[in-house]
């Protein structure tokens, strides 16, 4: 659907009534979403560009294409609009914006801001105390280094609280194997601790050589006053560190502190790579995949550049790109840096030497992060094609969605739909639907209510009122069960008078994917390995949500409803007694005193639960 010409005279209309001064602006799509934060300059040239007939590239007119309106927000200077449109973008994750993954994928390395601070993996940044290191590129890597900074330093291991726990309990096998600093028997004061913690930060800050040099210096001071077991602490603790070194590609001098990135965008693929430099060796190098319908241009890197650089950590005084930017840009992110680092950085495009081969290596690594998208894809389609031919259908199926349904007694039944598109789960566009008007179990009729509940949103005038995926039209239903499954759905397709294809998963006695069917006959996949491994993967994985989704609900219910079906117990009542107890169970073997003492509530309301859970005991006898 494009925007028709009065509509886009009306909006450039509007753009050229914009002030020539530095904001955000916002592009709406008619359902209201947000599909694109930008910022500029000067509001009234940048926006009126997206109006005019030429100029534009195709993503750019795809974007405009889907415009009914945009707000926009003044600022009074270009850093402040910065500062805003990463909050904006953070806040609506617009279609066409570059931006990170979402909470669940890059991982990052968090000192945490306690009195006693830990170290943790977390995928998720919070405007807390703590210190973020990072983005790494998987989870290993992260428990690698975490690994390496607890044996050097001999930081806990364990999950308990300090100081609340000082003195409390005997020390764990990790202290015994002298892994450990034993700061929950308190052994070391506080402020050894707090200097261990801060060696571990300038080891993740990437002066490695700093914590190896003073590491040495306390293993000949220890060595000479003659305590051997602290030197051989030491001793351990450098070999570990500087085992970690060893496996970083030294690259430049030990005053080195760069980070280097690169686009490379070929066909429907484009990545941004990193590749990150500390005192002269590579410390780590990520990959970032762009979607393909998101916009690569001067403003939308800009922004993506900063959002990398959350935290002031993590920011070196140098920063090369291989990729163009413009000036302005280029300027405008060094003064941020340098503002949030409370030190000068300084953003340079390379064009030759040293650098430039930096930044040409890291170019590759991009390329080749493309070439295995491509192979993967390839790789899929060409699965997706055997599949489209096996069923007959009429086209290769690109968006999938597969149902199944999950039932935890008469009262707790839910419809569970999964997508696969484009050769991944995406797992923003799954969907849970708790069946409202099936009394019984039924399986049968769970699955009607759960497609029509779905199906619903392909009608124009549903899809117009919604704002998520469910306007998409899916190629082909797969629904975890048989020929009577298929029947069930069919029923609902028809009464909507849709003609999409639909078939079931069913699985052997062994359970096993074993046929795919329709309400008529079944069609053997066990001969073909790529759609064997693909429908498993995909009933796997429909199964694996279902399930876990209703039992997270259905667990939180049974423990609150439960507690609050007791007469004078309210949901603040009920929340401190289940705080006080590890589950439902222990509550019901608990006594009133006992009750009283965990869950620090009265014994007139102790009471009151203890008779409730009790009361039919003797005629149950």
């Amino acid at each position: 659907m494009t925007v028709p010409e009065l509509k886009k005279e009306q909006l450039l209309e509007k753009a050229n009534s914009l002030p020539m001064s530095p904001g955000v602006y916002i592009m709406k799509a008619k359902d209201g979403k947000v599909i694109y934060v930008g910022k500029s300059r000067k509001l009234k040239n940048r926006v009126s560009q997206y109006f005019q007939n030429s100029g534009k590239n195709e993503k750019t007119q795809q974007m405009v294409n889907r415009v009914d309106t945009f707000d926009y927000i003044l600022c009074d200077t270009e850093m402040e609009a910065l500062t805003l449109e990463n909050t904006l973008i953070k806040q609506f994750t617009p279609k066409y914006n570059i931006r990170l993954k979402d909470a669940k994928s890059y991982p990052y390395i968090k000192v945490t801001g306690e009195e006693y601070p830990r170290l943790i993996m977390t995928r998720q940044r919070q405007g807390d105390k703590g210190h973020y290191y990072g983005p790494y590129s998987g989870v290993a890597r992260v428990y690698a280094v975490i690994n390496v900074l607890r044996k050097s330093f001999g930081l806990p291991n364990c999950n308990r609280q300090f100081p609340k726990e000082i003195g409390r309990g005997r020390p764990c096998i990790y202290y015994q194997m002298k892994q450990c600093c034993g700061l929950c028997i308190g052994q070391i004061s506080k402020e050894e601790y707090l200097r261990r913690i801060t060696l571990a930060e300038e080891v993740l800050k990437g002066r490695s050589t700093d914590a190896v040099r003073e590491l040495k210096e306390k293993m000949m001071q220890a060595s000479e006053e003659e305590r051997y077991e602290a030197a051989a602490e030491c001793r351990d603790a450098i070999r570990a560190l500087e085992g970690l070194v060893e496996k970083q590609k030294v690259v430049g001098s030990p005053r080195d502190n760069q980070d280097y990135y690169a686009l490379v965008a070929q066909d429907a693929f484009a990545c941004l790579s990193v590749m990150r430099v500390r005192s002269g060796a590579v410390i780590e190098k990520a990959d970032f995949p762009l979607a393909p319908d998101v916009l690569i241009d001067s403003e939308t890197l800009s922004s993506f550049l900063i959002s990398l650089y959350r935290e002031k950590e993590n920011i070196p005084p140098e920063i090369y790109i291989s990729y163009p930017l413009e000036e302005a840009d280029i300027e405008m992110i060094s003064a941020y840096l340098s503002r949030l680092s409370d030190r000068k950085t300084k953003v340079r495009v390379p064009d030759r030497g040293e650098k430039k081969t930096m930044c040409d290596m890291v170019a590759e690594n991009a390329s080749e992060k493309i070439r295995q998208m491509c192979r993967e894809t390839e790789k899929d389609d060409g699965v997706l094609v055997e599949l489209a031919q096996l069923l007959q259908l009429e086209v290769v199926p690109e968006r999938m969605e597969a149902y199944d349904i999950s039932n935890y007694g008469s009262e707790n039944k839910t419809g569970g739909m999964i997508v696969y598109e484009k050769g991944r789960f995406q797992k923003a566009d799954y969907r849970l639907f708790k069946i409202r008007d099936v009394q019984d179990i039924d399986d049968y009729a769970s699955m009607r209510e759960t497609l029509r509940r779905r199906l619903k949103y392909l009608t124009e005038e549903d899809g117009l009122k919604t704002n998520h995926s469910l306007q998409t039209w899916p190629d082909l239903l797969l629904i975890d069960g048989g020929k009577t499954h298929v029947a069930a759905v069919k029923e609902v397709l028809e009464e909507y008078h849709l003609d999409i294809p639909v078939f079931g998963m069913a699985k052997d006695e062994y359970h096993k994917t074993r046929v795919l069917c329709t309400d008529r006959e079944e069609i053997s996949i066990a001969a073909e390995q790529g759609i064997f491994r693909l429908i498993y993967r995909i009933q796997e994985e429909v199964h694996r949500f279902t399930i876990s989704s209703m039992r997270q609900a259905k667990g939180r219910t049974m423990q609150h409803s439960s507690l609050e079906k007791i007469p004078g117990i309210g949901p603040a009542k009920a929340k401190k007694i289940l705080h006080g107890f590890s589950s439902l169970s222990a509550i019901k073997k608990a006594s009133p005193e006992e009750m009283v003492q965990k869950a620090n509530v009265s014994l007139r309301d102790a009471q009151t639960v203890y008779d409730y859970y009790h009361q039919n005991e003797d005629k149950e006898i």
